[in-house]
């Protein structure tokens, strides 16, 4: 059994992470900006939003209070405003940048002194491949998590002394409210794109944080694993 801390756990890819995890038996703790409505004896939800410091350092504190430290970071917390960079509003731009980097790198820091009481302390970082893609009218959200790619290489040498592994997982298109403004075209012309030629699922990437968090994966840490064949 481990204590595992999921962002953004209220929906979608998160909240299928959370219900993944409870299912084999962990502690799982999630937050999000609002009340959640799933409810499991060994689920503890946190009203958080991630590009809050104070909100950011109230839940970590309460966690150390109550449970003591965790075991896994999942930095799943995210938001994508997709608009033609010329469109694209600087409030928009500054709230991605805000949610997607600052809101992973406060919680990371914020982290280190309860995985550091773990046997296996792991961090797993969630980007996209909007990066290697550079894909258009992904301005800001490809440069928000092309800056957590970079803090998941640095953090897994600095961490390193503290056994922290720090890994990433990329997902592509994953039919969940994030991709639920971008046109049906826009996702086919993408999936065209990528050598598995078809839409990941939830799994896919359930199955990549099954692989970062067991103890056999002590030597893999400053990785970015994209789905569909991207590289």
């Amino acid at each position: 059994m481990q204590q595992i801390l999921v962002t953004g756990a209220s929906r979608g890819l998160g909240l299928s992470m959370v219900e993944h995890l409870l299912a084999q038996g962990n502690i799982v703790f999630g937050c999000a900006r609002g009340q959640s409505a799933f409810s499991h004896k060994n689920y503890h939800h946190f009203e958080a939003d991630v590009s809050n410091e104070e909100d950011v350092s109230n839940l970590f504190i309460q966690i150390r209070k109550s449970f003591k430290y965790i075991d896994v970071l999942i930095n799943n917390a995210g938001v994508a405003r997709m608009n033609a960079f010329a469109l694209t509003p600087f409030k928009n731009m500054r709230e991605t940048i805000d949610v997607n980097y600052a809101g992973t790198f406060m919680c990371c820091q914020k982290a280190i002194s309860l995985l550091r009481k773990s046997a296996n302390p792991r961090i797993i970082n969630m980007s996209t491949v909007a990066v290697p893609m550079n894909l258009e009218g992904e301005a800001a959200y490809a440069a928000s998590k092309s800056a957590v790619e970079s803090l998941t290489r640095v953090l897994a040498k600095e961490l390193s002394s503290f056994n922290i592994t720090c890994n990433a997982i990329g997902p592509s298109p994953i039919a969940t409210d994030l991709i639920r403004g971008v046109g049906e075209e826009k996702i086919a012309r993408l999936v065209k794109q990528q050598a598995i030629q078809k839409m990941a699922q939830p799994e896919d990437v359930l199955n990549l944080i099954d692989f970062f968090i067991k103890p056999q994966s002590k030597m893999i840490t400053g990785q970015i694993i994209y789905l569909g064949g991207i590289s």
